[in-house]
C-alpha cells in the first residue's frame, strides 16, 4: 500500500520579509504570505488532493498557512494535530536578530557556519542535527504509520523541520540537505510506500 506525503513550508512570515531569524518566535503571515498560502491551496485542490490526515507545528505561521490552505480546498471541521516536534530550528541568541546585523557581530563566516552546516548549533539554539532529532522520532511514531495504511497527509511546517523530513525521505546526506532550499507556500508531494522507501516525486 502506498500513502501521499504532502509537505508545505508556511507562507512568507513578517519575519522573513525582515530578514530576521526566527526560530520559535511567533509571527504571522504578510500580505504575500497569506497568498502563498491560497495559492497552494488551490493548486492541491486542482490536482484532486483530499488530504485524510493533517499536522502542523505549535508556532502561529505554520497554523495560519494550514488554515488557509484548507480554506481554499473548501475543507472543513476537521481534526489538525499540532505538535512542537514540528517547530522550526531554535535559533537561540540568533533568534529575532536581524541576519546583516548578527554578521556584523559574529562575523560572516561564522553566521554561515550556524546557518548552512548541519551540527554546528548557534549559542543556545539547535543544529539541523537538533533539528531532525525530535523531528523524525515523531514522524516515524506518528506519521510513517499512517502513509502504511494509504492515507493522504499533509503537513505545514518549517524550512528547517522540514529538510530533516526530506533528507531522510529521499535518502540525502548532510552535505546536500543543507545546500536544499525550501521554498515558502511551495508543496512537495511524496507516494511512500509502506516499508517507509520512496516511491514518486511530485513537483508541482
Amino acid at each position: 500500500m502506498t500513502g501521499t506525503l504532502i509537505l508545505v513550508r508556511h507562507g512568507e512570515s513578517e519575519w522573513n520579509l525582515k530578514n530576521l531569524f526566527t526560530g520559535w518566535r511567533n509571527p504571522g503571515l504578510t500580505e504575500k504570505g497569506i497568498a502563498e498560502a491560497v495559492a497552494t491551496g488551490r493548486t492541491l485542490k486542482a490536482a484532486g488532493i483530499v488530504p485524510d490526515l493533517f499536522y502542523t507545528s505549535a508556532l502561529r505561521r505554520a497554523h495560519q498557512t494550514l488554515d488557509l490552505m484548507l480554506e481554499e480546498m473548501g475543507i472543513v471541521n476537521l481534526a489538525i494535530v499540532r505538535n512542537q516536534a514540528l517547530n522550526e530550528r531554535d535559533y537561540g541568541d540568533l533568534a529575532g536578530l536581524n541576519k546583516d546585523d548578527a554578521r556584523a557581530k559574529w562575523g560572516e563566516e561564522q553566521v554561515h557556519v550556524w546557518r548552512r552546516s548541519y551540527d554546528v548549533a548557534p549559542p543556545g539554539g539547535e543544529s539541523l542535527k537538533d533539528t531532525a532529532a525530535r523531528v523524525l522520532p515523531y514522524y516515524e511514531a506518528e506519521i510513517l504509520p499512517e502513509l502504511a495504511r494509504g492515507k493522504t497527509i499533509l503537513v505545514s511546517a518549517h524550512g528547517n523541520s522540514l529538510r530533516a523530513l526530506v533528507m531522510e525521505i529521499e535518502g540525502l546526506s548532510p552535505d546536500a540537505i543543507v545546500k536544499r532550499e525550501i521554498a515558502t507556500g511551495e508543496p512537495i508531494l511524496y507516494r511512500i510506500r509502506a516499508t517507509g522507501r520512496l516511491e514518486e516525486t511530485v513537483r508541482f
